[in-house]
């Protein structure tokens, strides 16, 4: 019986809000399937990955609306838009959708996420204590974030009333303007009195937010948790797979090839080029990767050119593609590069960060679902799946999580056998 249903906007967003429920031994499934068919899911949180944050708002909205309705429809009582912590994406659009397709007055969203170092203060979102506008997310060539302001942010998406809350004190009103009603979160503790206000006025079960958020719906919805499974040895070779541009994840691929990981740097036409890895160069290419993951015990493979992507982008410019059809290339271009691999022996332990690689990945692969075990670190996901009669395990992260020495870090832990948890992890 599905207790509760989960929807987000990318495929690393989806598992790092399903792990807060599965590393509690709460049954939790993530698929990659707008058009899921509910009645084949037994589990008790069911999270579907829309891969609407680059889609025009006005898709991204039809896709949330037309699932929220048919889960409503299939008897679910609670429903939880999951959100991006940095603000990227369609947001008020899917917002909207939502409360719309419930036919609610309102829609509480929470956006903090302070376990992560995200909050929102007086309105205003923040990234370890700047403006989410002047953080790398505000910064980022394919999806900056404009509006710090969250208001703003829906404002700008969509025509829906928007209203920034402070978070409430346990004697205090709720708001009852019509539209989403945006509160205010510095701390879990913030989270958690406004989750019981909202539970204790009715207004929880259909609700948003971002990973942090969920963290806490467990205890606010009772569903009840079950008895964690045991984390699985991992194999220690690894191998990182990057197509994420976020500095923070480039400062980890630095820092790890200063520990000893071999980089490998694909170029912009081994990116851009359609059919370039069926092709004989390719093909010959690939062999060459594969001997290198041989030699070494931890790779890095990513999209990213050294001295910044001036090169790609000159590229792209010659091929005459957009920035969208670059984004796609190369996420297309890296998931087939890893399903070519995929029955290495060489291949080892694999973490794939950001959510357009994970997604491409599994599909070269052929996989739309996957079941998260823990989070290794914050935002960090192990997960895993079948493929062809075999079980294999799965790394997961967002380009913007982590501290600078995370992949040398969980390299480490892995080859210690601890199955790559840390100590102060587990569930």
């Amino acid at each position: 019986m599905i207790l509760l249903f989960i929807i987000a906007d990318d495929f690393t967003g989806a598992l790092d809000t399903g792990v807060q429920f599965a590393a509690r031994g709460i049954p939790t499934q993530v698929t990659v399937d707008p058009e899921v068919d509910f009645a084949a899911h037994d589990t008790a949180v069911l999270v579907v990955d829309t891969e609407t944050r680059h889609l025009p708002a006005s898709e991204a909205y039809e896709k949330v609306f037309h699932l929220s309705r048919r889960a409503l429809a299939y008897g679910i009582r609670n429903i939880y838009k999951k959100t991006d912590s940095a603000l990227r994406g369609n947001i008020g659009a899917e917002l909207t959708a939502l409360l719309q397709a419930s036919g609610r007055k309102n829609l509480p969203f929470l956006p903090a996420f302070p376990q992560a170092g995200r909050i929102t203060r007086q309105g205003f979102h923040y990234i370890d204590g700047i403006p989410v506008t002047e953080s790398p997310f505000g910064l980022d060539p394919f999806e900056p974030v404009r509006h710090a302001y969250v208001t703003e942010l829906i404002a700008e998406q969509c025509g829906t009333p928007a209203k920034s809350c402070p978070a409430p004190t346990p004697d205090s009103s709720l708001p009852d303007e019509p539209g989403i009603l945006v509160f205010d979160a510095e701390s879990t503790d913030d989270l958690l009195s406004t989750g019981r206000r909202l539970s204790e006025a009715g207004m929880l079960s259909i609700s948003a937010g971002c990973a942090g958020f969920g963290a806490i719906l467990p205890d606010l919805l009772d569903i009840f948790e079950g008895k964690p499974r045991p984390l699985p040895s991992l194999d220690p070779r690894f191998l990182v797979v990057c197509g994420s541009v976020n500095p923070i994840t480039l400062a980890q691929l630095d820092r790890a090839e200063r520990a000893g990981f071999a980089r490998i740097r694909l170029t912009p036409r081994q990116k851009l080029e359609p059919g370039y890895w069926s092709g004989s160069h390719g093909q010959k290419e690939l062999l060459q990767i594969e001997e290198i993951l041989a030699q070494n015990p931890r790779c890095i493979i990513e999209t990213n050119d050294p001295g910044g992507n001036q090169p790609t982008a000159d590229y792209a410019a010659k091929l005459c593609i957009d920035r969208e059809t670059l984004r796609v290339r190369i996420a297309g271009s890296l998931g087939y590069l890893v399903g070519e691999l995929f029955t290495s022996p060489f291949l080892g332990t694999l973490l794939l960060t950001g959510g357009d690689t994970l997604l491409q990945c599994m599909n070269c692969v052929g996989v739309t679902e996957l079941e998260p075990l823990c989070e290794l670190e914050q935002g960090v996901v192990l997960a895993r799946f079948s493929c062809n009669g075999c079980t294999r395990h799965v790394i997961t992260k967002s380009g913007g999580f982590g501290k600078e020495d995370l992949l040398t870090e969980l390299a480490s832990r892995i080859a210690s056998g601890s199955g790559g948890q840390n100590e102060t992890s587990k569930p």
